[in-house]
């Protein structure tokens, strides 16, 4: 029920039947803000032309009417032009009802919309780091929520496995790697490439010193370093499919795949399709040649392929290089047209950092130039960059945060301070093992998703972890004391099942309010690719139980009524809790 339109509903027939009838768009109902006595309000100076009257009569005219007219409102009272509606409490008893009789409360019905989401997409030269962190989680979470609001969601992970980038592990580990492997080094391959990545980085540097010291300008000498022209050389090597190449390339590719894998799954993250550019790339340039054949694009003297957008407000853009090798563009060409004729798509969503924001802009307008008119239906979750209080990462000089030496320091560090706090105690080893992954990975996934996708954030590990304020373990720790609450219940043979007839307390009115509020914050939260906005209501919604608990007695309650529907009450709010934290791919304990 939406009780918003509801609402909206008895006010439009109010002010009709006070001043005659009004355009819709004029009948303003919001939510009444905290610091104020009531549970809706109309704004009303939209309609004072109407009543031609002053704000405060106005308002005071239609609280009355809506008062006389419909049975759910028990009162009102006006703040200047604003008119609060407060409901009477046996609506709110209804309400939770309702919750209570919805298996799945807050899950849309289908909509029929099927939304493809590409998120982690990383490169097969380097394990994944705290920004991959970050991309996984809100790609995940997104997910999750649009299939909450009724969207068929495919899941997919877009892996650039080639392109100079591999071509740069793979001729240092040729040069330098003396046959080196994850089974010899004791390494995840993903990390044994990654190391090599780096390398790579360290003898080019050494390499354009030398050439400089011998009087080569800086430009020539990043041209020249012998190293460089070998990953050239290697990936025009790749293109030709020379065998040898070929070999190698899979090889280190495997390795990293293996990698990945360990990652996402401490992650409690997963796919239902991956793509590789390198299966999409040569569709990039078939496109490309249609766009030269239609003459949407053109040919340089060094026969590099380019559109030309400046009438468009943006710059030329090289879509092939000269010597015929691809780019991203090329790929992400290949890879959108496959995307879009095998699932016939309503929506494309790229979860990738806002860095590349221009190259989003550009592939849409690229693909509306040749024609493909679902290029409208693309859009670019951007998301801003993770940074610690040392500052930024660079992958090139292995100063990155490695996703899976901050999963286990996210664990750790929950066992230390859990055990210090007693929360593990009588538990054996297995649970405390499965209690303190899911506080760890519960405090990194809130921590990170609680923030607004768009903005740079700063990622403090130790802030994270902490069981008061707005963090996951809080959360956690708030539906493990409801757990503890209705097993005491269970364990003492109570049956609080049947509907309890009792005059509701404010608290509980406004605990009844916020569990109503669920569905409607899924919807904003699809609408808004935003998980924080899940975050931030599954935390007022802990906070206002905390304090409910805090101030009332459950179990001790000797009216039974009372006591079998604050059973009643707190077992609703661990549900939303718990549905609302799946949402952002966090566990909650059932014990704490």
């Amino acid at each position: 029920m939406n009780i918003e339109k509801i609402i909206q509903q008895a006010a439009s027939d109010a002010i009709t039947k006070l001043y005659g009838e009004v355009a819709p768009a004029l009948v303003q109902i919001q939510k009444t803000r905290k610091e104020f006595s009531g549970d809706y309000t109309l704004v009303v100076f939209p309609l004072l032309k109407t009543s031609r009257k002053a704000p405060e009569a106005t308002a005071v005219e239609i609280g009355e009417q809506i008062k006389a007219d419909c049975p759910l409102v028990a009162g009102y009272n006006v703040i200047k032009g604003f008119l609060n509606i407060e409901l009477n409490a046996s609506f709110w008893a209804e309400q939770f009802e309702e919750i209570r009789s919805t298996e799945e409360f807050g899950k849309a019905a289908s909509t029929g919309k099927t939304v493809m989401i590409e998120y982690s997409s990383p490169n097969t030269n380097k394990p994944l780091h705290l920004g991959h962190i970050r991309n996984n989680l809100l790609g995940y979470s997104v997910s999750q929520i649009l299939k909450e609001a009724g969207h068929n969601v495919i899941k997919v992970n877009l892996v650039n496995d080639r392109g100079i980038h591999i071509c740069k592990s793979m001729i240092a580990w040729l040069q330098y790697g003396e046959g080196e492997t994850p089974e010899t080094s004791g390494m995840k391959g993903d990390h044994l490439v990654g190391k090599y990545y780096v390398e790579f980085d360290k003898h080019y540097k050494a390499q354009i010193k030398e050439l400089m010291a011998e009087g080569v300008s800086e430009d020539d000498a990043k041209k020249q370093a012998p190293i460089m022209k070998g990953a050239q050389e290697m990936l025009r090597k790749w293109e030709a499919k020379d065998p040898e190449t070929i070999a190698l390339w899979e090889k280190m590719n495997g390795w990293v795949y293996e990698g990945f894998d360990v990652t996402y799954k401490a992650l409690g993250v997963d796919f239902d399709k991956v793509y590789y550019e390198s299966q999409t790339y040569l569709l990039g340039k078939s496109i490309v040649d249609e766009g030269l054949a239609k003459g949407v694009f053109f040919r340089k003297e060094d026969n590099s392929v380019w559109i030309d957008l400046t009438a468009d407000g943006l710059d030329q853009k090289l879509l092939l290089r000269g010597d015929g090798t691809s780019v991203y563009m090329t790929q992400d060409l290949g890879t959108a047209f496959r995307r879009w004729e095998d699932n016939k798509l309503d929506e494309m969503i790229y979860v990738v950092g806002n860095e590349q924001n221009y190259h989003f802009e550009v592939l849409k307008l690229v693909l509306k130039k040749l024609g493909y008119d679902w290029s409208d239906n693309i859009y670019h979750l951007s998301y801003g960059m993770v940074e610690l209080p040392e500052g930024k990462m660079k992958s090139r000089e292995g100063t990155v945060v490695d996703a899976d030496d901050l999963v286990a320091e996210m664990i750790g560090t929950a066992r230390e301070m859990s055990a210090e706090l007693g929360k593990l105690d009588g538990l054996d080893i297995e649970e405390q093992n499965k209690i303190t992954a899911m506080i760890g990975l519960g405090a990194l996934k809130y921590f990170i998703l609680k923030v607004d996708p768009r903005k740079t954030m700063l990622f403090d590990p130790k802030e994270s972890i902490d069981f008061n304020g707005n963090t996951g373990p809080f959360i956690q720790y708030t539906h493990a004391r409801i757990k503890s609450v209705l097993r005491k219940a269970a364990e003492a043979g109570i049956d609080y099942s049947a509907k309890s007839e009792i005059e509701l307390l404010a608290e509980e009115v406004e605990l009844i309010k916020t569990l109503t509020e669920y569905p409607a914050v899924v919807l904003s939260a699809a609408q808004n690719f935003a998980p924080s906005i899940i975050g931030a209501y599954v935390y007022e919604l802990c906070k206002s139980f905390n304090s409910y608990y805090h101030d009332h007695s459950i179990l001790r309650e000797e009216n039974e009524a009372v006591r079998n529907f604050r059973l009643q009450l707190v077992e609703q709010v661990a549900k939303i809790v718990s549905r609302g934290m799946k949402l952002l791919g966090i566990s909650v304990p059932e014990r704490m």
